[in-house]
């Protein structure tokens, strides 16, 4: 069971190299969450002008093909 013990830790300790402290971990979180932010904003201001669009310029091709 020792050794099972020892295998694990040692095992798991160079993991904790990858991991930032958790200070570190905030300001990438909070940016991360401005950004995404951001972007929500940017796709719902321009998605309502890109479906007319789209709408534009897909429905004269079908009532051309109903005649």
């Amino acid at each position: 069971m020792l050794l099972l013990f020892f295998t694990v830790a040692f095992s798991a300790a160079p993991l904790t190299i990858y991991f930032p402290p958790l200070r570190s971990l905030n300001l990438f979180v909070e940016t991360v969450d401005v950004l995404l932010r951001d972007a929500v904003y940017c796709i719902l201001s321009v998605y309502p002008h890109l479906r007319s669009a789209i709408s534009r310029f897909i429905t004269p091709r079908f009532t051309a093909g109903r005649r």
